[in-house]
């Protein structure tokens, strides 16, 4: 594995539709443009086969990893392509009653690296009357991965969970150089703490951030914010999708994660601590947390 070979990365800027077969064209067109404009490793949004709201829509799509036609196609492309192509999620079957919101590394070769389940869900009401319970539909994952690039170690996240930063932090301390986050953030949501979040996520752990996104008003009503990133680990933007469907991409230069973590060592310096009571008064230091 060579850290210090540059490479191109490419964000692709997706508005999924209701049902996969609309969304896989889509895709699959967009994945080409950028490998054409020299893209090695290509990043696709969350739930890039389709966004339903409606559960009984949902369910009667949703096809299981092994028989995923979107996973199939997506795989065969990589291995045309010769490319390492990063599907930022799919949503597919785990059961009858739930689904699961997955994250595939495919390499070159067309197969799968790595795969990861969204941990984080999210379910939340937002002013105006948007509201969104994720794990009505979706079951969780429990366990942070990563998975080795020929330039360097990669984080798999998704979406919600940019707002847990221990995830981040754990993925840093474990030797990832990259932190990818596909998303579907809302457009109020995005507005509000999109840049901030993920440039916060690359200059706190010295990582390169690629977050692919959503962008625009969906078939389902729903609107998502754009603004698909790539974050230099100091916090430079290299590249910022706007609102519309694309291809976006920067140069990435591996070495520039040692320089940031040597400017600022804040990896080496974490400790831990606990959190103090503060009903029991200064002279009685009752733990309530350790972290």
């Amino acid at each position: 594995m060579s850290a210090d070979r540059s490479f191109t990365a490419a964000m692709v800027q997706m508005r999924t539709g209701l049902l996969p077969g609309p969304s896989l064209e889509q895709g699959m067109g967009l994945i080409r443009q950028a490998a054409a404009q020299g893209a090695e490793y290509v990043l696709t949004p969350e739930v890039s086969n389709m966004m339903q709201l409606n559960r009984k829509a949902l369910f009667e799509h949703l096809a299981s990893e092994q028989d995923d036609l979107s996973l199939k196609a997506y795989r065969a492309l990589a291995a045309e392509l010769k490319i390492h192509l990063h599907i930022g999620s799919l949503a597919l079957r785990a059961s009858p009653e739930r689904a699961v919101n997955r994250s595939f590394l495919i390499g070159p070769d067309g197969l799968v690296i790595a795969s990861y389940d969204k941990i984080h869900m999210f379910d939340i009401e937002l002013p105006g009357g948007e509201t969104y319970r994720e794990s009505a539909n979706y079951q969780p994952g429990e366990t942070a991965v990563l998975a080795d690039l020929p330039w360097g170690r990669l984080g798999l996240t998704i979406c919600y969970d940019v707002r847990f930063p221990a995830l981040y932090r754990a993925l840093a301390e474990a030797g990832a150089s990259f932190l990818t986050v596909p998303s579907a953030f809302t457009r109020k949501t995005g507005e509000a703490h999109w840049h901030t979040l993920l440039r916060a996520r690359a200059i706190e752990n010295g990582c390169f951030v690629f977050a692919a996104a959503q962008g625009g008003l969906h078939e389902n009503k729903r609107e998502t914010y754009g603004h698909s990133l790539i974050i230099a680990p100091w916090g430079e933007i290299l590249a910022d999708g706007g609102t519309e469907p694309g291809v976006f991409m920067a140069r990435i230069d591996p070495s520039l994660v040692d320089s940031a973590r040597k400017a600022v060592p804040s990896l080496q310096h974490g400790r831990r601590f606990s959190v103090a009571d503060p009903k029991s008064g200064p002279e009685y230091l009752h733990v309530v947390r350790s972290i």
